[in-house]
């Protein structure tokens, strides 16, 4: 069977599309280097003066950090001179930024503030004349805040990040961080050898949570009997899986007959928020927000070549919330994170998917689940998934042959 690479109506896809390099570098350039806001950090992670970070837009290392006046500044981490990284400690505390490699210096703002030997040595070498100091600042990532979550972008002239996620990605959004101040609880980085995307279309799927998570399907947190609704941006590039547990457990079978909670606190969900038990939501272009019963998560997937990618989850809360709720965040993030009762079975699953992508050739990938490209009220859809390849094709441009 043969296909193009993006079928028309989206329900065929090319596995060149996870493994092939020049699809990969139109990626880094169009939609992370272009117009794109790109999820950095919570705000929490730099609250005083000279606080920094260090995160990813794609595979360009970023810096944010917070400036004396209180604002959140952010820009490439790497020296205008020779190109070194000026940051080297991903996390940190800075008065100002100095190149390792000839002490270049550079203010929270990244402006160049000063160059060892700019004169030469007893009138002998150093800059030209011309050389001007305010032409070699750092390059600027321009910032966006929303209810402490800091985005940038590459591109100066995006649009304001309320009209870039849409109404129906910020009521979600919202729903969860609603200006309270954050709090960091934990956080966990690891390798994955599949694609970017791979991750973003797994959670962008509601069939195979019913499916393949036995935790999930056993513990009645997300099966093919409770309600599920599909919510897809306006744009298609953004979206929300909403399930309601019905916490009954499934009458097992006899693999499943010893299987039982020692602690039941793993599946205690005590009431936060309004509509489900669990909104998994998928941010353009790498961004994942869970909220699985009482566990908080930014879940940052940065690509890593066209092969593999480093997710960062980012366990968080509330700084006012009571410390017993805190602990059941923290208890719930056994089901995710890197070896997560659930999440583990993702993992496995989309490398096996990885592995054979260099093999299918051009044997199609099938989107075909459930009608169209938006919202549904029924599980058994690939809608929200057929609408982010529909938004990908828009952003990369010229659709690029594997």
């Amino acid at each position: 069977m043969s296909c193009t690479p993006l079928d028309t109506e989206f329900r065929r896809l090319s596995p060149k599309f996870y493994t092939d390099e020049i699809v990969y570098q139109a990626e880094l350039a169009n939609i992370f280097g272009g117009r794109s806001w790109n999820y950095l950090c919570l705000m929490c992670e730099v609250p005083d003066a000279g606080d920094y970070i260090e995160t990813y837009i794609g595979e360009t290392p970023v810096v944010v950090v917070r400036d004396k006046s209180g604002d959140i500044n952010a820009f490439v981490n790497r020296c205008t001179h020779r190109g070194s990284k000026v940051c080297i400690a991903n996390k940190g505390k800075a008065k100002q930024f100095i190149c390792p490699y000839h002490e270049w210096a550079f203010d929270l703002s990244g402006k160049l503030k000063g160059v060892p030997y700019r004169h030469g040595i007893d009138g002998k070498g150093g800059m030209p004349s011309d050389f001007n100091i305010s032409d070699h600042n750092l390059t600027p990532v321009k910032v966006a805040v929303r209810n402490g979550v800091v985005f940038g972008s590459l591109a100066p002239d995006m649009d304001d990040l309320a009209t870039y996620l849409g109404p129906k990605i910020c009521s979600y959004f919202d729903r969860v961080c609603d200006g309270r101040p954050l709090k960091v609880i934990g956080k966990m980085r690891h390798i994955i050898k599949a694609n970017w995307k791979l991750q973003i279309e797994n959670v962008k799927d509601p069939i195979h949570a019913a499916i393949l998570h036995s935790f999930f399907k056993v513990f009645g947190i997300w099966r093919s009997d409770q309600k599920t609704d599909v919510v897809v941006s306006e744009t298609g590039s953004s979206s929300v899986l909403v399930s309601t547990a019905s916490f009954d457990k499934l009458k097992p079978s006899k693999a499943e007959s010893a299987l039982s909670l020692a602690d039941p606190r793993m599946i205690q969900h005590i009431r936060e928020f309004e509509g489900g038990t669990g909104a998994v939501m998928t941010i353009w272009p790498n961004l994942i927000f869970l909220q699985q019963l009482n566990c908080l998560v930014m879940r940052h997937v940065r690509p890593d070549g066209a092969s593999r990618c480093i997710q960062t989850w980012t366990f968080f809360g509330f700084q006012d919330e009571d410390i017993s709720l805190t602990e059941q965040r923290l208890l719930q993030a056994n089901l995710l994170g890197p070896a997560g009762f659930v999440t583990v079975d993702d993992n496995e699953v989309l490398e096996l998917i990885q592995e054979d992508a260099v093999a299918l050739g051009d044997t199609p990938v099938v989107l075909e689940a459930g009608e169209g490209m938006g919202d549904t009220d029924y599980m058994v859809s690939e809608s929200a998934i057929r609408a982010f390849y529909r938004f990908y094709k828009s952003a990369l441009g010229e659709q690029p042959h594997g």
